[in-house]
């Protein structure tokens, strides 16, 4: 597992949801910046600023890396979309119309690189996507005229909303069946949750070593989680909130407003600063 550095805190929500799971999945591939590099096209240097959060990728990297684990795409496109539509314009410039004159040849036609133009040349395919279309010009008679961004935003983000809705309902049964899930037992999910539910059912196994609690699904002491973090270290965190006798809600690797609350009820106890992040000085609070 990699130990991933905090992304900026002014880091968009949804962009920084996108970067999280495109983190796991890095993680999943188990390959160094520069094998990944040589499997998708795209620099090592990409990738760093990729995974830092310092540059969105274009949609193609994404696929790329969805292709290399396996994973179904359609949720890690649909968060780019929104991420990609809510950054602010460049200051004194008008969004270009699909299909109008530039006056120079496309990247790719130009045999230019990966970096170049691989950017534009998935959004037209994640409009089709979303049943948008191209920006064509007006019908006269009114009619086959194509949603405006902020409608397309709607529709892309009205899907995620779906999405986790369906997977928060999967959890949310399962729970009611049969208490938290443990390691015999894991949710039911839809395939297109893929990338919203953790990839292994979680449990706590406590034990000490060295004057220090571990519950055996990540032993970081360092990895920063946040709200909207998944994977094993929010498990951790979990387990260890519940060994202190405060309950996050279920051990499902998902830092959602329960497992919020619990962290900051154990930073209150612990007289620390009350922010609801697991940091450095909140796993040792944790650790014991």
């Amino acid at each position: 597992m990699s130990r991933w550095k905090p992304l900026p805190t002014e880091l968009e929500p949804t962009a920084r949801q996108l970067v999280i799971r495109l983190r796991r999945l890095k993680d999943r591939t188990g390959l160094s910046l520069a094998r990944l590099a040589e499997r998708t096209g795209y620099s090592a240097k990409s990738w760093e600023r990729y995974l830092g959060g310092r540059s969105l990728p274009p949609p193609e990297a994404v696929r790329a890396l969805a292709r290399l684990t396996g994973t179904d795409p359609v949720l890690l496109l649909a968060l780019h979309e929104v991420a990609a539509a809510s950054r602010p314009a460049p200051a004194g410039r008008r969004p270009k119309r699909a299909g109008a004159p530039s006056g120079r040849v496309p990247p790719q036609a130009a045999g230019s690189g990966p970096e170049d133009g691989r950017r534009e040349a998935g959004v037209p395919e994640l409009r089709v996507w979303m049943g948008a279309g191209t920006d064509a010009p007006p019908d006269p008679r009114g009619r086959d005229r194509a949603p405006s961004g902020a409608l397309r935003v709607a529709l892309v983000a009205s899907a995620v909303a779906a999405v986790l809705a369906l997977s928060a309902a999967a959890l949310l049964a399962v729970r009611l069946r049969g208490g938290d899930i443990g390691p015999a037992a894991a949710p039911p999910a839809p395939v297109t949750a893929a990338a919203t539910a953790p990839d292994r059912p979680y449990g706590c196994h406590l034990h000490r070593v060295h004057g220090h609690w571990y519950a055996g699904n990540s032993r970081t002491r360092h990895t920063e989680v946040v709200y909207g973090s998944t994977g094993p270290e929010v498990a951790e965190a979990q387990c260890l909130l519940r060994r202190a006798g405060i309950s996050p809600g279920g051990i499902d690797g998902i830092f959602g407003p329960l497992t919020r609350r619990a962290v900051r009820a154990m930073q209150q106890r612990s007289g620390l600063a009350v922010d609801g992040r697991v940091g450095p000085h909140t796993w040792k609070a944790l650790r014991g």
